[in-house]
């Protein structure tokens, strides 16, 4: 970490990010490049460059899932992505200005979204049912009433019923019907109950969720105008007069957020630096202590796609005290507060995820770690 008297760097905008030299920032430069060698290298890559077939290999076939694609869909760039320092740019490979999917990293973003609304006080309370501000009938049934935000924001609502044409059994990715339990006390990773989720954070806000991270996040932080977050064409609701697309929390049938590796570098160091930006508190610490703390239950998250590398579990070779923004294709926006880096790696294979972090961090001179 720089020291603190030494004032933390960020970015202005992003025409106006400088770079370092590795060896301006503590790294040794050939060992770097190795790393990134070892990222982009084909033989790595986790997902096709059809993504639409790589969905239809994976989701195809399922007995609860009509495998019907709701929302758009696009093929992949190359194996892309940003590494900073300080907040330091160091370096960058493949196309990192590209925009491409990024499946379950929007649930991050979506988390975001409810922090927003948790901190101006327009959900009280996390333990509060859902059903106190939700009022489109989601949460009438005696099961669904007992939903909080805590529990959506946890993936262990158990929300029963049918959304966007998708009963909540096509979300499971086991491809079992499990029937719902008590609320909180299964962790059970499910798309449409995620989008359950978005759909009652638009109700709350009663406006566009991208609007709400454009205006409190996206714009501060920097971020281009050229990131999309998308819905499904099926996905359109009334709220109070207004008819507004709600959007989806990941790429499962399409839509989903869309968004460069830079982007995505800006929205990691935000959470490195724990919701501040400059002279800026945007997500409160105690939303970002909040969303860090585990969910339990066999689950490696915290709030929805922060996961957390709780005794070096996911990244062995990282400390503990690590966490990324994760999605399919090993999408991934790695937060590492011990060595003050940010590391965005797209397309790269889950299987070789832990090598390439284990690469980038023996770059860093033993005197600056």
């Amino acid at each position: 970490m720089p020291s603190e008297t030494q004032r933390l760097y960020y970015p202005d905008s992003s025409d106006d990010w400088e770079q370092r030299a590795p060896a301006d920032v503590g790294m040794d430069s050939a060992t770097l490049e190795m790393a990134v060698d070892f990222a982009r290298d084909p033989a790595h890559e986790g997902f096709g460059r059809d993504l639409r077939a790589e969905w239809d290999a994976s989701n195809g076939g399922k007995a609860h899932d009509d495998a019907r694609i709701l929302g758009p869909m696009q093929d992949r760039g190359q194996a892309s992505g940003v590494i900073l320092r300080h907040g330091y740019i160091v370096c960058e490979w493949g196309e990192p200005e590209r925009v491409d999917m990024t499946f379950s990293i929007s649930k991050s973003f979506l988390s975001t979204v409810a922090g927003l609304a948790w901190d101006r006080g327009l959900i009280r309370d996390l333990n509060d049912p859902v059903a106190d501000y939700v009022a489109d009938g989601g949460y009438d049934s005696d099961h669904n009433r007992h939903i909080t935000w805590d529990h959506s924001l946890r993936q262990t609502s158990e929300w029963e019923g049918t959304l966007w044409e998708k009963h909540y059994a096509a979300g499971n990715p086991d491809d079992r019907l499990l029937e719902p339990v008590e609320p909180g006390t299964r962790f059970e990773y499910n798309d449409v109950r995620v989008n359950r989720f978005a759909l009652s954070l638009l109700r709350v806000w009663k406006r566009p969720l991208p609007d709400v991270l454009r205006e409190h996040v996206m714009g501060p932080i920097g971020a281009t105008d050229t990131w999309q977050w998308h819905g499904y064409g099926n996905s359109w609701v009334d709220v109070e007069g207004q008819r507004l697309h709600s959007v989806s929390g990941g790429g499962h049938w399409g839509g989903g957020m869309w968004i460069s590796a830079r982007d995505q570098a800006r929205f990691g160091y935000l959470s490195l630096r724990r919701g501040r930006w400059q002279d800026r508190q945007i997500l409160s610490d105690e939303w970002i202590r909040m969303a860090t703390t585990p969910t339990g239950l066999g689950s490696d998250f915290g709030f929805m796609n922060w996961t957390l590398n709780t005794d070096q579990g996911n990244v062995p070779s990282a400390p503990a005290s690590c966490s990324y923004h994760s999605g399919a294709g090993s999408n991934r926006i790695f937060s590492d507060p011990e060595h003050d880096l940010v590391i965005v790696s797209r397309w790269l294979s889950g299987d070789h995820y832990d090598g390439f972090i284990r690469r980038v961090l023996s770059a860093i001179r033993p005197e600056d770690c």
